[in-house]
């Protein structure tokens, strides 16, 4: 297992090269200039020049470049134009919201998934199985933004059972917290669930088809037994893939939802910052959501190797 995960971190070196260069020269593709932005137009150009030089704007893009990356080598991501805080501090104060998202989404996407994979991969062409594979493609088809609305009025607007728009962090008031993340929780799990489902079923129908289960079943154990103890586990591959990528997008990738709801996320930052042509604080925050996927990734290669032996010696 040291091996594997060794291998895996040298493996990411080049992804991390590819993805500081990438995030850059998009960044740098943006139109508008930033010190405009921060300056306005009615500033004299001195002033733009002077503040363009010590932003190191005026460099080459090769230079600028080298630069930031020496930065982030000493854990320095930059210091926000529009806010003038760090960015780790900037993204500090939003990714916790994201994460509590994230998370609450992912426990619900299970809580659903899981017993409803199980349940239409081992009644397959029942009743319960097209409403399975119903729910899936439904989840899969509806955007999320019209999740969120739907939900916002049966529950928000029509019974007034939870809240639409406001965030209170579930540490410091556990009830309200949880009230303030349930809607959009749902709104990113169904989502999730519905692809986890179909994944779970799609796994779980070819495990129960190989001769071990078959062994299993002539021995005379019983179906749970053989779906809990035998099959379930080697199904669970692809389910592991299909969340470890996942968490990675809802952590920086809820923007409509925390738009929508009014969360203070992750999501939400970048997109401002993009449309302040804050250029230290988008480069800082896209760099390190890829790095979440590259740990994200790190993990699932790791359960992998929990759940199959075989994967650690590959």
């Amino acid at each position: 297992m040291g091996v594997l995960i060794v291998r895996r971190l040298i493996a990411t070196i080049p992804v991390l090269f590819l993805v500081t260069l990438g995030v850059f020269l998009l960044i740098h593709l943006v139109p508008g200039d930033p010190v405009e932005a921060m300056l306005g137009e009615s500033q004299d150009e001195v002033a733009k020049a002077a503040l363009r030089r010590e932003l190191g704007f005026d460099q080459p893009l090769y230079v600028q470049y080298v630069t930031w990356v020496g930065h982030i080598a000493q854990g320095d991501l930059g210091r926000s134009i529009r806010s003038h805080q760090t960015v780790l501090d900037d993204v500090g104060r939003r990714v916790r919201p994201s994460l509590e998202l994230a998370a609450l989404a992912m426990l619900i996407s299970l809580a659903v998934a899981v017993p409803l994979g199980i349940v239409t991969a081992t009644h397959r062409n029942s009743a319960v199985d097209s409403f399975g594979t119903t729910f899936a493609l439904f989840g899969i088809c509806m955007p999320n933004f019209v999740i969120a609305l739907l939900l916002i009025f049966v529950f928000g607007v029509t019974l007034h059972w939870l809240p639409i728009s406001s965030f209170t962090d579930p540490f410091d008031d556990p009830v309200a917290g949880l009230r303030s993340l349930t809607l959009p929780s749902i709104t990113l799990g169904l989502a999730l669930a519905a692809v986890v489902t179909r994944t779970l079923r799609s796994s779980l129908l070819e495990t129960l088809s190989e001769d071990y289960v078959r062994t299993a079943r002539a021995k005379g154990l019983a179906d749970g037994a053989v779906i809990l103890q035998h099959a379930l586990k080697n199904a669970l591959i692809p389910v592991v893939t299909v969340l470890g990528l996942q968490f990675g997008a809802l952590i920086g990738g809820a923007v409509i939802t925390e738009y929508i709801f009014a969360l203070p996320g992750v999501g939400r930052l970048v997109v401002d910052a993009v449309f302040a042509r804050d250029y230290p604080l988008v480069q800082g925050v896209v760099l390190l959501i890829a790095v979440g996927f590259i740990v994200s990734n790190l993990v699932v290669d790791i359960l992998y190797g929990w759940l199959d032996p075989r994967i650690r010696y590959a």
